[in-house]
This record gives C-alpha cells, sequence and structure tokens, in this order.
C-alpha cells in the first residue's frame, strides 16, 4: 500500500487541473486496490477527492430498457448546454477475465472524441447491488476533474441491486412499454428509488399503459419528498430526451434545496 500514496497524491494534485490522462490513472489505481485495501480510499478522501461538486445521476432499470442508448443520448443533450459529462458505466464481469463487458462503450463511441465527455466501464467484479466496489470512488475522481455531471449507469437491475440510490442524489429507472415492466419495476424496489421514471421506446405498444399505471403506483404510494415525473423516450430517434435532462435538473435542485 504504502508504493500508492505518493503515487495518488501526484495524481490527485493533477486531477485538479483537468488532467484527464491523470484520471485514468487514477480510476485504474482504485479500481484495482480499493476492494482489497480500504486504507487506499481513506487516503483520497483525505487528499480532497470528495471535494467536487458534480451533479450526480443514476441510470437504472431492468435488462433490455435501452439504458446505455438512453445515456449516449443524454450525453449528447448535455453537452448542447455544453456542461462537460462523466459516464461510470457498470457492466457485468466476464467471465473469461472478470472485467467489464464494454458493450456500454461501444454504444457510446460516437462521444469519444469529445473533449468534454469522459466514459469509464467498470465491472462489477461480483460485486451485488448493480454498481462495482469503486464506483463512489470514481464518482468523485470525475468530479474532481471537474466534470460537472457524472452519470452513472448500473447493470441491469434485479430485487436487492438498489445501491444506486445511495450514490446518486437523482435516480432515473428506465423501463420498456408494457405492464410487466412496470410490476418488474415495484417488485425489484426500483419505485421506491426513483426520481425520475421513463418509459424508454414509447413508439412501441404499451407505452400509454405503462405511464398510466406507473403515475397510478406513484400517486397511491407514500414517499417522502417531491413526486417523480413519469416520461416518455425513444432513445434510438433522441425523442424526449431534452424533456428527461430538464426533469433530471429539476428533480437535482430540488433535492438540494432540501438538502
Amino acid at each position: 500500500m504504502g508504493s500508492h500514496r505518493p503515487e495518488l497524491s501526484r495524481l490527485l494534485d493533477d486531477l485538479r487541473t483537468g488532467n484527464r490522462r491523470a484520471l485514468a490513472r487514477a480510476i485504474t489505481l482504485v479500481e484495482s486496490h480499493l476492494p482489497t485495501d480500504p486504507t487506499l480510499g481513506r487516503l483520497w478522501e483525505s487528499a480532497g477527492a470528495s471535494d467536487g461538486s458534480a451533479r450526480l445521476v443514476g441510470i437504472t432499470g431492468p435488462p433490455g430498457a435501452g439504458k446505455s442508448t438512453l445515456v449516449s443520448e443524454l450525453v449528447g443533450c448535455i453537452r448542447q448546454t455544453p456542461l462537460t459529462v462523466g459516464v461510470v458505466a457498470v457492466d457485468p464481469a466476464s467471465p473469461l477475465t472478470g472485467g467489464a463487458m464494454l458493450g456500454d462503450r461501444i454504444r457510446m463511441q460516437r462521444h469519444f472524441t469529445d473533449p468534454g465527455v469522459f466514459i469509464r466501464s467498470m465491472s462489477t467484479r461480483g460485486h451485488l447491488g448493480g454498481l462495482a466496489k469503486a464506483t463512489r470512488a470514481v464518482t468523485e475522481l470525475m468530479s474532481l476533474a471537474g466534470f460537472e455531471v457524472v452519470l452513472v449507469e448500473t447493470v441491469g437491475v434485479g430485487q436487492s441491486e438498489v445501491e444506486v440510490m445511495r450514490l446518486t442524489p437523482t435516480v432515473v429507472v428506465v423501463v420498456n412499454p408494457g405492464l410487466g415492466d412496470s410490476v418488474q419495476a415495484d417488485k425489484a424496489g426500483l419505485f421506491e428509488i426513483g426520481g425520475v421514471f421513463c418509459v424508454n421506446k414509447a413508439d412501441q405498444d404499451g407505452a400509454d399503459r405503462a405511464v398510466r399505471t406507473l403515475r397510478q403506483m406513484i400517486s397511491l404510494g407514500h414517499r417522502p419528498g417531491p413526486r417523480p415525473q413519469v416520461l416518455t423516450t425513444v432513445a434510438t430517434e433522441g425523442r424526449g430526451i431534452p424533456q428527461l435532462w430538464e426533469a433530471i435538473v429539476a428533480r437535482g435542485d430540488r433535492a438540494r434545496q432540501i438538502s
């Protein structure tokens, strides 16, 4: 561990100048050693890695909901503002290498040449909850590097994989049209964590029914704070993405006012 201290300290100093190469190296160092070396986490925290002010947004939902395409379109929309964007895409672990499957990176490749975007895929490495163990550290490193928005895309979530709610103040739950997906969101615990609900692939049959079902669930629920919005998107065509970003900003601003 001792050998990592001066390296990470130098990287953190470089991060504060917006050095993207230093960010990549720091993420690799933390991702490789944090799971087995908790003292490394205390080091970057004490060094100031948590003093960033990025807007953190979680994107979660059942497998096949189109989260990666949605995130890619959302990045493009945000860059028109033009805020800088970091993306943490948590992929399933490869059964051969244990690393990330990199599916999300492929879908977001059109942003690779944009200097205002930084995309990092992370493997769950068997960690439950929809995130990797070092995800929080990576988001804070991105914030320290000056990224103004950090999007965290989880793996396809299941019943207990709602860890993203403890990491990001705003969580977008993405579902597909059809009653089954809406009910799945409720059973998986996603109904309790969603600040914004997005019915993606809204050009398919059942989208209107899914919206009505979600709104009914929200109206019957007993949740503290502002009532979640329900929106529709067709991510493959970019439809509804600006409205989704507006809802995310509004939700995050209300959360900050309450806190």
